[in-house]
């Protein structure tokens, strides 16, 4: 039986979801004004939008944040899915606590201490071997897939707690070895989760600023770089429209998240219903 909503607590969500989309409404607003006015609304124009395609330093910070988040998602998601798996595999329940424990530190970390003690760490084994340009492309790589490390192991350890443990025994018993067992049984069954890991760590890499600054390089720059050192001048409106364009990147990569964790809640539960019925 679901509660009904009395209409104070319909004001309070009404209230709170103002204060959440409101500047986002109004940013995207006006990144369609034709004037740089941040007041006065001239009419509707694309002149914003259009000017970004003429900005190249802009168009090089795009494009090396998308390499770097295609990039560090995707060795994330790959040692992220083996490490998790590894840790469901643990039969002892205190080393299996403690891993989770040690796995969690990252997130409940402040950024600003991990970027600066990654930066330290660079910037000393860079002198140990004698390297003068310790941060780099390479540097801000280790930096975001260690810390989207947690987010895939998180999003793929309930699928495999989920999973028939019975299922891989059942495969090897008909001839696959333990490789082939994990690829056609365990693989397919935790997709969803690798999945909602791979999105995560990419949106998560996408905008991130702070790590990014402390390990970054001077010849690679992202575009929360670029964003921030463009807010040290006055404020241009392209910079509304290159805004807008991240959050509509963004809100399209976690409808898609939503999606496939529903499709795999469908899965799991037309399982279920069919394993009761025979």
């Amino acid at each position: 039986m679901r509660m009904k909503m009395s209409p104070l607590s319909k004001l309070y969500v009404a209230f709170i979801m103002l204060l959440l989309y409101a500047p986002i409404v109004v940013m995207i607003f006006f990144s369609f004004n034709d004037s740089a006015s941040t007041s006065v609304i001239t009419g509707f124009s694309l002149r914003w939008y259009k000017s970004l395609l003429y900005d190249q330093a802009t168009i090089t910070a795009l494009r090396n944040t998308l390499i770097l988040a295609v990039t560090s998602s995707l060795f994330a998601t790959v040692m992220g899915t083996a490490a998790a798996v590894g840790i469901n595999a643990f039969k002892n329940k205190h080393i299996k606590k403690a891993t989770m424990g040690v796995t969690n530190i990252p997130m409940m970390n402040p950024e600003i201490v991990t970027g600066i003690s990654m930066m330290l760490l660079f910037i000393i084994c860079a002198n140990l071997v004698g390297v003068t340009d310790a941060l780099g492309f390479g540097t801000m790589l280790i930096a975001h897939i260690t810390f989207n490390l947690p987010y895939v192991i998180l999003s793929v350890l309930p699928k495999l707690r989920q999973l028939d443990r019975f299922l891989p025994e059942a495969a090897m018993d008909l001839g696959c070895t333990p490789l082939q067992a994990f690829f056609k049984v365990i693989l397919p069954s935790i997709s969803t989760g690798i999945f909602s890991g791979l999105m995560m760590s990419f949106t998560l890499s996408l905008d991130d600023f702070v790590i990014s600054y402390f390990t970054q390089g001077p010849s690679f720059e992202t575009l929360p770089i670029r964003i921030f050192s463009m807010t040290k001048k006055r404020v241009t409106p392209d910079m509304y429209a290159l805004s807008t364009l991240i959050f509509v990147a963004i809100l399209f990569l976690l409808i898609l998240l939503n999606v496939s964790q529903v499709r795999g809640e469908k899965k799991m539960h037309n399982k279920l219903d069919k394993g009761a019925k025979g």
